[in-house]
């Protein structure tokens, strides 16, 4: 049986973003039950948002604190994200929390048949490209004790706005990357520049890969070539104000600048 509270959750978030008014969550504590539940919200608002975009988004964000906790995974709006260097001034957040990833680009159609069964190493042999993102993580929802983990990963699992850089082709010499000691660097305005080593959550960006595709296919659908996904924070989520520039740089890989 359908969760009869999906449709009002997911009006609730449509307001919070048309009144840029955050959003009592009280109102709708245990109101969903599952991930699926959760999923759906982000569905109904992804198609009033953007009805012109495709069923299997171009962007998507997905990520967990660990390989043993299951992987969360959201289709972000087109609309949102934007090449480097961007410009965000007048960009309506209601916070500005920023996380430093790796974006990957498949390089082919994938079917619902073959993700259910890729391993990892077939996984990464997908991969196209890779380029450093800048993710600003925003909510829609007032920061209370009433803010379950559903609630924020129906509110696209808070994300604001995504920043891209530049890509680089994923050579066959990336597949002997170390990704435990990738050097990564965050500057925020005028505080110093904050250095990170290894400190992705699951110690290889690649390795959701193939909960990704069976994610995005589960359904049926297949994923065309040149779909992106980013892959989790190396920093934690250090906070940004209004006209600070926030560049992000990966040893190796290129870098990435958004000003606010």
């Amino acid at each position: 049986m359908t969760n009869p509270h999906i449709a009002a959750i997911a009006q609730t978030l449509l307001a919070a973003r048309r009144e840029r008014q955050l959003a009592d969550p009280a109102q709708h504590v245990d109101q969903l039950q599952s991930t699926d539940d959760a999923y759906a919200v982000q569905e109904l608002v992804r198609k009033d948002l953007a009805p012109e975009q495709a069923a299997v988004g171009r962007y998507w964000k997905s990520g967990a604190s660990s390989r043993a906790v299951s992987l969360l995974s959201s289709a972000l709006l087109d609309t949102g994200v934007w090449t480097s260097p961007a410009q965000a001034r007048d960009w309506p957040f209601n916070m500005r929390l920023i996380e430093i990833e790796i974006a990957l680009k498949i390089n082919r159609l994938i079917s619902s048949a073959e993700a259910g069964s890729l391993t990892h190493e077939q996984a990464y042999a997908l991969i196209g490209a890779m380029a450093v993102t800048i993710e600003v993580v925003d909510s829609r929802w007032q920061q209370t004790e009433q803010l379950q983990p559903l609630l924020k990963l129906a509110d696209m699992q808070t994300h604001g706005a995504l920043v891209v850089g530049s890509w680089m082709p994923y050579s066959a010499q990336e597949v002997e990357r170390d990704w435990t000691r990738q050097r990564c660097t965050v500057k925020i305005g005028q505080a110093p520049a904050q250095e990170f080593v290894g400190t992705h959550s699951m110690q290889d960006p690649r390795w959701l890969l193939p909960f990704w595709l069976r994610h995005v296919t589960a359904s049926g659908a297949s994923i065309p070539a040149g779909t992106v996904v980013t892959t989790g924070s190396w920093c934690g989520m250090p906070a940004a104000q209004p006209g600070d520039l926030v560049v992000a740089s990966f040893d190796g890989v290129g870098m990435t600048s958004v000003q606010f």
